[in-house]
């Protein structure tokens, strides 16, 4: 029994071992340092293997089948060297991996593939963009624009070129992984020359896309997740449309994007967040909105607590609802105003507007931007305009040394996240700041002080001259 266990046992270090692939590295450069082997898994990496280089900058790493996509070496100096572990024994030569020009892979036929195109596509765009100054000239300039031939051999050029290009990836055995990883990589990578310079083929990037699926384990695993995501959105605001075109047609991107996700509920709600916030940094709030709306309407899609909260203040408290009204509990501080005139409740503000800010003196935000409130604090008055801050600290004496030298008022409950006005308001970040007409109607959800000042600028000021 004892026998038949120990053979077992054997056999499954034997599978296990016979499993496992090897990167054999010799950069006399990294004599005696750390090499390390990374993978790609979503928007995240781990470390599959790390190892001392001898004396000579000799290095063996071991990979396995669970980390089948893209990976990166690195050394002390942080330079990544990108290698395809999709299977295959892995043999490179170089000085180190800063000097790329040095290093050759000598066995791993994917690797090989990789490296040659690599090198290729860069000389092929440099040319490609090396032409493009002339073909403007024969084109454009009168005084050559006459030249028929010398233009047109440009432009055969250029098609020949971007043929060839084609071409190559059109040849790679489908069932490698550089068939699909490189195609992918060369959208990515083209989306700003594409913008700029060949607006032409606008289109069929955004085709290709919105033909991706975010639920391919070959894109999980290929460390292009983010910048697919990013580069796409990024496409259509530049791609030179009016800011209502914009919108409509990112709406159908994450109309594509949210179904081809349904599938799969952790992608879902990962991807989402991340085009969420990506959305949010770039100030496309009618495209969050719009993608906040589509996840919390749509049946069958669940989404996680934390991310929800964001998402529904979206619903509960985009423009035009009418928001919630609260007392002034505990803490009040209105220098502008008489003791016996202080506001009880939100709806006691006689103003024209308010701008309700939320923030903490925890923030690291906060301090610059009230602030900066605080200097613009006596135009915005004249203008018909109070602000109220909502502290969320929970600490009397932080409260009232961060707010002391504010002039407008302040009120703090010291519920923090679980504040009865912050839940009302599904507060989800400081700072958080909403524009309220004298009948708490929501006019505009600011992304900062500087925007809701231009606002101040455009329709109070400039309107009274």
């Amino acid at each position: 029994m004892k026998r038949i266990i120990t053979i077992n046992i054997l056999l499954v270090i034997y599978a296990f071992a016979y499993s496992l692939h090897t990167i054999t590295g010799t950069f006399p450069g990294l004599a005696n340092q750390q090499i390390k082997l990374v993978a790609f898994a979503g928007f995240d990496t781990y470390t599959i293997d790390s190892i001392k280089a001898n004396e000579k900058g000799v290095f063996n790493l071991s990979y396995g089948k669970k980390d089948y996509g893209m990976g990166y070496l690195s050394s002390q100096d942080n330079k990544p060297f990108f290698v395809v572990l999709s299977g295959e024994e892995i043999i490179l030569k170089g000085e180190t991996f800063v000097l790329t020009e040095t290093i050759e892979v000598l066995e791993g036929t994917e690797n090989k593939i990789f490296e040659q195109y690599a090198h290729e596509h860069l000389r092929r765009e440099q040319t490609l963009s090396a032409w493009d100054y002339p073909e403007k000239i024969y084109t454009l300039d009168s005084l050559f624009l006459v030249q028929g031939v010398p233009k047109q051999a440009i432009i055969n050029e250029k098609q020949r070129i971007k043929a060839e290009d084609s071409l190559f990836l059109a040849g790679l055995n489908p069932d490698n992984y550089v068939s699909w990883y490189l195609p992918v990589h060369k959208l990515v990578s083209l989306v700003s020359t594409i913008a700029q310079y060949r607006t032409e083929e606008i289109p069929a990037a955004m085709a290709s896309f919105r033909k991706i699926d975010y639920t391919d384990l070959r894109l999980q695993k290929s460390g292009l997740l983010d910048d697919v995501i990013e580069s796409h959105f990024w496409l259509i605001e530049n791609s030179g449309r009016s800011l209502d075109s914009v919108y409509m047609v990112m709406n159908k991107s994450i109309d594509i994007l949210v179904e081809n996700l349904l599938t799969n509920e952790q992608k879902l709600n990962e991807i989402s967040e991340y085009l969420f916030k990506f959305l949010e940094k770039r100030s496309l709030f009618r495209a969050s909105e719009y993608l906040a709306l589509k996840l919390l309407n749509k049946q069958g899609c669940s989404i996680k607590n934390d991310f929800a909260v964001q998402l529904e203040s979206y619903r509960a408290m985009k423009k035009g609802n009418t928001a919630p009204d609260f007392d002034f509990a505990k803490d009040c501080l209105a220098p502008g105003y008489a003791t016996a005139e202080i506001p009880k409740k939100l709806s006691d503000i006689q103003s024209q507007y308010t701008v309700l800010v939320f923030g903490a003196s925890w923030c690291p935000q906060c301090p610059k931007e009230f602030l900066q409130i605080a200097r613009l604090y006596e135009k915005w008055k004249k203008c018909g305009i109070e602000v109220v801050f909502v502290s969320l600290d929970d600490n009397e004496i932080k409260f009232k040394s961060f707010t002391n030298v504010f002039p407008f008022i302040s009120i703090c409950d010291y519920g923090k996240w679980g504040s009865t006005v912050v839940k009302s308001y599904h507060v989800f970040a400081t700072p958080t700041i909403y524009l309220l007409d004298n009948k708490r109607e929501i006019l505009l959800r600011p992304n900062s002080v500087t925007h809701l000042d231009s606002w101040v600028d455009w329709y109070l000021v400039q309107g009274n001259k």
